[in-house]
This record gives structure tokens, C-alpha cells and sequence, in this order.
């Protein structure tokens, strides 16, 4: 490994995260990456165990249309959790985000979401 080289235990794990999202798998983001008591908050978001989570993230997905990573702005782990910045394209425009991911073993007991911006797409002129 390089000098000054960052190793990142949950990098794999984000990855997977993205794609599930990008695939619309639900059902294989919560079984395979939420504990059956998982909690996610946001501003205008709580939800608690499995099914919560599934239909929350199903009716968020029909909403978006499609997601689509852009960039990953900022990404930092901790022991045993993971904060990040990503932009990422929807069906409505470009959303920039942030995430805390907390791990209870290799699944998330915590997920705290946020917008920090979103850009609409401009409509083209009938």
C-alpha cells in the first residue's frame, strides 16, 4: 500500500449499497444490509425494522424514478460507521445527499439520511 494510503473496511459495503439502489433491489438492500430492528431517520423520514424499511424505500424509489451516482463528494469512516456526501442523478433532477451509516456487526442498525440540495432538470421548450 502507498504512503498515506486509506484502507476503508466499508467501502465494498457502500458500493453494494449504490447498487442495490441503482437496481431497484429492495428486497436485497434491506435482508442483506439492514439488522431486523434497523432505524432510519431524517427530516422527514423515521422508520423501524424490515418492513418499514421496505416500503419506505420501495414508494421512495417509484418517487425518484431511478438514482444514479454522480460522485461521491465526501466519505469518512469510523469504528464502526460511515458518513458521506454523493450526488446523484433522479428521473427529477440532481440531488446532492448526505448519509451516516452505523454498523451493528456487517449490517446497519442506524441509517440518518439528509438533502443538502436538489437541482431540478431543466424541461425542454414544447
Amino acid at each position: 500500500m502507498a504512503e498515506g494510503a486509506t484502507t476503508y473496511k466499508y467501502k465494498d459495503f457502500y458500493d453494494r449499497q449504490l447498487q442495490y439502489l441503482a437496481d431497484q433491489d429492495v428486497d436485497g438492500l434491506i435482508d442483506n444490509h439492514y439488522t431486523e430492528d434497523a432505524e432510519l431517520l431524517g427530516f422527514n423520514v423515521h422508520e423501524i425494522g424490515h418492513e418499514a424499511l421496505k416500503r419506505h424505500f420501495r414508494e421512495y424509489l417509484q418517487h425518484l424514478g431511478y438514482i444514479k451516482l454522480i460522485s461521491t463528494d465526501q466519505y469518512v469512516e469510523g469504528q464502526n460507521s460511515i458518513l458521506f456526501e454523493a450526488t446523484v442523478e433522479t428521473a427529477g433532477g440532481i440531488a446532492r445527499v448526505y448519509d451516516v451509516f452505523i454498523f451493528r456487526g456487517d449490517k446497519l442498525s442506524h441509517h440518518f439520511t439528509g438533502l443538502l440540495g436538489f437541482t431540478p432538470h431543466q424541461q425542454a421548450n414544447a
